[in-house]
């Protein structure tokens, strides 16, 4: 008797294998081709391709100037430009990005300004002003380094909130920041006031500080007016050091182990041995959160140009073209990080358009 139970035992749940797999085959005969059919339907981006650019044809000058952070990566290219045959000569010149646009826009004097914010209303009407219309080229992604000295053993890690308040006085020694650091004078050192760096770093520190002290907590007030108060807030800082040379910037962080500095991210690599990046609201700065948008102080690169420069200059359109060809496969290699194919298919849809080549 106990062995035929056992044996009703065992078939019944031999039967209900039986079910379960018969449902788990029914439910994947329905999804596997559904799912199928949405892969089929998603078709992969295409990568918009520009005319191939022979270096070795190319002829002419090309003057380029703005951001300090972008020229790394405008170097290289240029660099490369000349390994693959261009015999012309490229000027490239770290000025900062404001400079840069005066230069491209109000004087006039350059085919491309490199810059590490995007061009303000005001200098695309000082650019149209001298009948240019600047065209906009989206070439990398930084992340602004945050950098105290290598002999700095204390400072772990800072937030947004806490910059603010170091950059505009409020801490004036380590200790203010957390009372287990030593109670040393915090030097400060910062880009000069023609940087692209300066003003994202205004913007996106300075501002949410300002307006945390009442500064400009009236809805009313014009954005100008919040822009100023800002900005404000960190020039009246005595002791501050400002350059548009971030090698300076540099220099002076990594010689005092009470500084903290920033600039873009190439020059941090670059120093490594001798300065240490710190992490924002709990985010290392690198590739991954950069390109996903975790780090809070990522940032976009840009370079510009004008449509006219470039038909009536083939070799500015030509060097352009070759570096939204190639920037993707250098950008790491002089600190920074990749854009999307998306947002690089838009750039190289610019120069198409730019070029008479498309709509």
């Amino acid at each position: 008797m106990h062995c035929i139970v056992k044996r009703e035992i065992r078939m019944q749940n031999t039967n209900r294998t039986w079910v379960k797999l018969f449902a788990l085959l029914l439910v994947l005969a329905l999804v596997v081709p559904v799912a199928m059919a949405q892969e089929a339907t998603e078709e992969p981006m295409e990568t918009v391709e520009l005319p191939e650019v022979d270096p070795l044809s190319v002829t002419g000058d090309i003057i380029t100037a703005g951001s300090s952070t972008v020229f790394p990566l405008t170097a290289r290219m240029a660099e490369l430009f000349e390994e693959e045959g261009y015999t012309g000569t490229i000027t490239v010149d770290s000025i900062g990005t404001g400079a840069g646009f005066e230069r491209f826009c109000v004087n006039a004097e350059t085919d491309i300004s490199n810059a590490s914010r995007a061009i303000r209303d005001s200098e695309v009407e000082a650019c149209r002003e001298n009948g240019r219309e600047p065209v906009e080229f989206y070439v990398g992604i930084d992340a602004l380094g945050i950098v105290v000295s290598a002999e700095n053993d204390f400072v772990d890690g800072l937030t947004i909130d806490q910059l603010g308040r170091i950059f505009g006085g409020e801490y004036t020694t380590w200790n203010q920041v957390n009372p287990d650091w030593p109670a040393n004078p915090i030097a400060l050192f910062s880009p000069g006031t023609d940087s692209g760096t300066y003003d994202y770093f205004v913007e996106e520190v300075m501002r949410p500080f300002a307006e945390a002290q009442g500064v400009v907590n009236d809805e009313a007030t014009e954005d100008n007016e919040i822009a100023i108060a800002a900005e404000q807030a960190i020039l009246g800082v005595q002791g501050t050091q400002f350059s548009e040379n971030d090698n300076v910037l540099v220099e002076g962080v990594q010689g005092d182990p009470n500084a903290i500095g920033y600039f873009g991210f190439a020059y941090y690599e670059e120093n490594a041995d001798v300065i240490r990046v710190i992490p924002i609201d709990g985010i290392e700065p690198n590739e991954e959160t950069a390109e996903s948008g975790e780090y809070p102080l990522a940032r976009p690169l840009f370079i510009y140009s004008d449509a006219t420069i470039m038909m009536e200059k083939p070799q500015v359109a030509a060097f352009i073209n070759f570096y939204l060809t190639n920037v993707n496969n250098e950008v790491l290699s002089v600190g920074y990080f990749p854009v999307s194919e998306e947002a690089l298919n838009e750039a190289r849809l610019n120069w198409l358009v730019a070029m008479g080549m498309a709509e």
